[in-house]
């Protein structure tokens, strides 16, 4: 497990999965291929599989420690889950659990969950599969939800109108409601000193980035502000799952122009591993450095 150190912090990941997951094209719909061709040299094998053209994500989350918290951050798709509309996400069993204590969290460690928004593939180890029931994962932590976010997938799932992945809300988020674990904040909520919250709409409503600071070191856990290095390449590019795909290019862009060329880590949601790294202007472009 690789572990980064922001000033008196540490980040590392817990992987549920990393994969060839969908086409380019059919996941950000205004990609141009012939671009992709143009930064081959990069792209390929770690970031899109040959042949098929294929982006390649993983699924994971960031845990944070601090000197007083253990913080989970998104919380991927989860186990047993019915996702018959998302094939690659339906009823998995993975050994997530096992990789979270390998990297030395039990799940009563957890003291805070972050979501940076509640899709289906960062909310779902928010709660297991208990008895026939869904119950919270983490039992001793709270849940803090940005308000914004929340409310928005709230009233979908009060009116019925979560069809795309139905019951995402009802099976991962509202059982931590139900037991008293749920806090609903402001979108610019600070948790610790030097971890804060910030709007980064577009994605989704109500969506967040996680900012850090600890002794001079800075980092932000991007979400899925970008998912994908190609996005690096344009900006413009947003993908399929974007509620407001306008809103999402300017949300990006303005993000990895503060992150270009600063000692700012990135740490995005579903870039393959290492994961977390340094953006760096590249013309009207940018590119991404690994740390080492």
């Amino acid at each position: 497990m690789h572990v980064t150190d922001i000033g008196e912090y540490q980040l590392s990941r817990v992987v549920e999965s990393q994969a060839p997951f969908l086409e380019a094209s059919a996941f950000i719909p205004d990609v141009d291929m012939d671009l992709v061709e143009a930064n081959r040299d990069w792209l390929f094998p770690r970031f899109m599989e040959a042949g098929s053209n294929k982006i390649i994500l993983a699924i994971q989350s960031y845990i944070l420690k601090t000197p007083r918290h253990t913080i989970l951050v998104d919380t991927c798709v989860g186990n047993h889950k019915p996702r018959p509309g998302r094939p690659m996400f339906d009823m998995l069993n993975t050994p997530y659990m096992a990789e979270l204590a390998a990297a030395g969290v039990q799940a009563e460690d957890v003291d805070y969950v972050l979501c940076t928004h509640l899709h289906i593939d960062h909310v779902g180890w928010n709660t297991k599969l208990l008895d026939g029931r869904w119950v919270p994962t983490f039992p001793n932590a709270k849940y803090i939800f940005a308000r914004t976010e929340f409310n928005f997938w709230e009233e979908r799932h009060r009116t019925g109108n979560d069809t795309v992945v139905p019951n995402v809300y009802g099976d991962s988020v509202l059982p931590v409601v139900e037991s008293g674990q749920a806090v609903l904040v402001d979108n610019d909520y600070e948790l610790d000193h030097g971890i804060w919250f910030e709007h980064a709409p577009g994605h989704t409503v109500g969506n967040i980035v996680i900012n850090v600071a600890s002794a001079g070191s800075t980092a932000i856990l991007t979400g899925d502000v970008v998912h994908h290095p190609l996005q690096l390449i344009r900006p413009q590019w947003s993908s399929r799952a974007c509620e407001d795909p306008a809103q999402s290019a300017r949300t990006r862009q303005a993000i990895l122009e503060r992150l270009a060329d600063s000692d700012t880590i990135m740490a995005p949601a579903h870039f393959a591993a290492p994961t977390c790294g340094h953006v760096h202007s590249h013309g009207d472009e940018f590119r991404f450095e690994f740390l080492r």
